[in-house]
């Protein structure tokens, strides 16, 4: 194993850790892993039936929608932040405002919100509307952690080593040699 690569073991393990004590102190506050959320909507089916609808048009049809699916983005911006999820069927990007989501309920909700985690699995529900950039967002009103990833997501550019493609490669070909003929 080169440096390199010991160094990303290291960083992962620490990443891990990290994600285990957060995942312990969520479970400290209740359920950690809620069954009770069904979403209704997906993000293709949304872009293909309001993308080409106006900002203006968008906020006149008050447009609820559940969605649910793995954080792939986060940019928290002090009071407000905006999150990509993805779900079966594409992305969606959600806007999260503390004012919005904290309730007498639960008023820490947007910190605990701060500390999720690219990966996380999110269930939101809210308004359509668009951004003034024009991209189709869900103006949040409840949000809820439906599961926390405890591994960082793979790296975007990097994909497979070529060890590990070979490996892959090997392991298939044991599998199908193992397989009986037909």
């Amino acid at each position: 194993m080169t440096d390199k690569e010991e160094m990303n073991v290291q960083d992962e393990n620490s990443i891990i850790a990290e994600r285990r004590s957060k995942l312990a102190e969520i479970r400290s506050l209740g359920h950690a892993f809620p069954n009770n959320f069904t979403p209704e909507d997906f993000a293709k089916k949304l872009h293909a039936l309001y993308e080409n609808d106006e900002k203006a048009d968008l906020e006149q049809k008050n447009i609820h929608v559940v969605v649910a699916g793995r954080m792939m983005l986060k940019r928290v911006m002090g009071k407000a932040s905006f999150a990509t999820i993805q779900d079966k069927s594409g992305r969606i990007q959600l806007y999260v405002a503390r004012d919005n989501i904290n309730s007498d309920k639960n008023p820490e909700l947007y910190s605990q919100f701060k500390k999720w985690d690219l990966g996380d699995i999110l269930g939101a529900k809210g308004k359509l509307f668009k951004t003034n950039t024009g991209e189709l967002t869900i103006e949040v009103s409840e949000i809820i952690l439906l599961t926390k990833s405890l591994r960082p997501l793979p790296e975007k550019f990097h994909g497979l080593s070529e060890d590990r493609k070979s490996t892959r490669l090997n392991s298939s070909h044991v599998r199908t040699s193992r397989m009986p003929s037909s």
